[in-house]
């Protein structure tokens, strides 16, 4: 059962938002969505309809920034319940890829965040185990294939204390369960060492080692030892996840290598057919390097490529994908839908259209078109009951609830809708530094937004030049980056933001006063109604919320912005005349959002995480630096210092990134 904590009731319009919400899901109504304003406490509204539901609910952001920022305030409120984080786990990630114009291939080149991997695997676990209070919070690609659920969970294993087990038999399962064997003094995620009769493992998805000891061929003691901490604890029990989602068994592998062979014969013909003989020999060296792999060590890069025998699948059967980790008739939030949604039907033809080239010149078996996210048809067939959060609901989110819109108008706070500023273009910038200064002035801070990535870093370094904390946030910035901009803004560490259309949805900035739209006249995708209003609504945090528009002409877009703005905050308006409400400033915490995503936290020590120092050393001096840093790292691990051993290994691996990628 989901339990609801926090210090406030639902005020305003939340209770009929969510006596409505409710009765549609109880009354089996496949699709409904809340119209809810910025700040009018939508997260609210749908913890108290998912508390009063009860039932596994998974809620879809459009990118991981968002999707963090929900995670936090999901988990305050279900502090007793299991509430997880999905996303991708890539800090960067560039797909295998060919291009026949120049001859060009493209080598899949990625870096894993292991941190986001723990949470990916907690995610897939809390879901098997068949608890029904998991609210599970995702980007977009929780779309992609994803491995049989059966096959995880069978690879799933229960060790009790005083319960017979042959050691051997444990080594076979975490083998086959994707861990790896090692002798290395401090393991790390996915990692296992036998000393003596006794097996030492660091599970996945978590960041503590577990010794189980051996007495002959009984589990004597099970203890979860914390080397950061220095703590070491006895337990009766321990459930063990596969180091991988993605994993199969040995039988499943043998069965698919028959059948990867056969396609390759049929493909290796049909490309000799054709005359593409070069072609046909890639194919045929690649696919067959990659069996052997395969045999040899149960994996190859870029197995993914064969998950449909690996997985079972028929052709064209659609992947699995997180959704079939949860029961049937799940609840599923989709949040901003109107940006969210197009990501998802876009995903489908983007990676089919790359992997189909592949496939023409060589470099893929067929069946590597099977690897895939869901298509849309596929999306809206997985049985789940659905709730659209947004300011700004596209057609289609209005089509599916056949026009039944629930409206959250009112804020908890009473703050209305921002003032809109129209000002003309003409020496915008300097306006706008005179608008910037004097929230400065009142320790406020400023959203700018642009109409391209250039534009937002030429500006930001113009705003540095004038004295003025600025930084810029765009799509070339990764997760972490993100988050701690964010944190930084709010802090007063930074005074402006600028971006493009990452400002636009889900950012929860109270401190934010102004809200400046270059270009606002330039009709388009960034500039259109629904997108004014998102960017808008970013000052709707804050008892002095203004939006400045630079535009010379009054398009259509802004003037059904204005309309919408005026419609609302009168409502507001009369709201808070009848109920005697004054509007009050919105406090909220500033809470470290890296800490659950990050281990750069871990790292105490500035000297060891000055990026601007490492930016400078040559590859040699890394070198050198990160042997020396190895020898610290074990000299502190043989002496027992296991938190600065566990310094010193991040401080490691941070080193050897960037030596990669030198």
């Amino acid at each position: 059962m989901f339990e609801l904590k926090s210090t406030y009731s639902p005020t305003g319009d939340q209770p009929e938002a969510i006596n409505k919400l409710l009765n549609g899901l109880k009354n089996q109504i496949n699709a409904q969505c809340l119209l809810g304003v910025t700040g009018s406490g939508k997260t609210f509204t749908m913890a108290n309809v998912i508390a009063q539901h009860n039932t596994p609910t998974l809620v879809l952001c459009h990118n991981k920034t968002l999707a963090a920022q929900l995670y936090e305030e999901f988990k305050n409120f279900f502090p007793k319940n299991s509430v997880e984080y999905f996303v991708s786990y890539y800090d960067y990630y560039q797909p295998e890829a060919y291009l026949p114009a120049t001859n060009t291939y493209i080598e899949k080149d990625l870096s894993i965040n292991e941190e986001i991997e723990k949470f990916r695997i907690n995610t897939t676990t809390s879901l098997l185990t068949g608890r029904k209070d998991v609210i599970v919070i995702a980007s977009v690609s929780c779309i992609y294939g994803l491995g049989n659920p059966n096959f995880f969970k069978e690879k799933s294993i229960q060790i009790n204390r005083n319960t017979k087990l042959e050691r051997k038999n444990l080594i076979t399962y975490l083998i086959e369960a994707l861990y790896t064997r090692t002798e290395n003094i401090l393991l790390q995620h996915g990692e296992f060492k036998v000393v003596g009769d006794t097996i030492i493992i660091h599970p996945s998805n978590a960041d503590v080692y577990y010794k189980i000891t051996f007495w002959g061929n009984e589990i004597e003691k099970i203890q979860q030892v914390n080397y950061i901490q220095d703590t070491t604890i006895d337990i009766q029990n321990l459930n063990i996840s596969p180091a991988n989602i993605f994993v199969t068994s040995k039988k499943n592998i043998q069965n698919a290598i028959p059948k990867i062979l056969n396609e390759l014969e049929t493909q290796f013909t049909h490309l000799i057919n054709h005359k593409q003989i070069q072609e046909a020999e890639r194919l045929k060296s690649r696919v067959n390097y990659d069996i052997e792999m395969i045999k040899e060590l149960g994996y190859c890069s870029g197995i993914e490529n064969y998950s449909r025998y690996l997985d079972g699948r028929q052709e064209n059967e659609r992947p699995f994908c997180l959704m079939d980790y949860f029961p049937e008739n799940f609840l599923l939030i989709v949040d901003e839908s109107h940006v969210t949604l197009p990501q998802v039907k876009a995903m489908y033809g983007g990676d089919q259209s790359r992997k189909k080239t592949l496939v023409d010149y060589g470099f893929r078996l067929p069946s590597a078109l099977d690897n895939r996210p869901l298509n849309f048809e596929e999306f809206e067939n997985i049985k789940k009951q659905i709730v659209f959060l947004s300011a700004t609901p596209g057609d289609y989110e209005i089509e599916k609830c056949h026009g039944v819109i629930v409206e959250q108008l009112i804020r908890p706070t009473g703050l209305l809708e921002p003032n809109i500023i129209i000002q003309k273009s003409t020496n915008q910038i300097d306006h706008l530094i005179n608008e910037i200064n004097i929230r400065i002035n009142k320790k406020q801070r400023t959203l700018v937004t642009t109409l391209t990535k250039k534009m937002a870093e030429k500006l930001s370094d113009y705003l540095i030049e004038a004295g003025i904390k600025t930084t810029y946030i765009h799509s070339d910035i990764d997760t972490i980056e993100r988050i701690e901009i964010m944190k930084h803004l709010r802090q007063g560490n930074i005074d402006v933001l600028i971006g493009v259309n990452l400002l636009r949805e889900g950012l929860d900035l109270p401190e934010v006063s102004l809200v400046a739209v270059l270009d606002a006249d330039k009709e388009g995708f960034l500039r259109s109604k629904r997108s004014l209003i998102q960017t808008i609504g970013r000052a709707a945090r804050h008892i002095e919320g203004t939006s400045i528009l630079y535009a010379d002409v009054i398009t259509d877009s802004i003037k059904e912005t204005i309309k919408d703005n005026n419609r609302k905050r009168k409502i507001q308006e009369k709201y808070n005349q009848q109920n005697k409400i004054t509007p009050k400033p919105l406090v909220k915490k500033i809470s470290s959002l890296q800490n659950f995503i990050s281990k750069k936290n871990t790292i105490e020590n500035k000297e060891m995480i000055d990026k601007s120092t490492l930016n400078k050393m040559s590859l040699k001096d890394l070198k050198k630096k990160a042997r020396q840093v190895k020898k610290q790292m074990n000299e502190a691990a043989i002496s027992m210092n296991f938190s600065e051993a566990a310094k010193q290994r991040d401080y490691l691996f941070m080193l050897e990134k960037k030596i990669s990628n030198f």
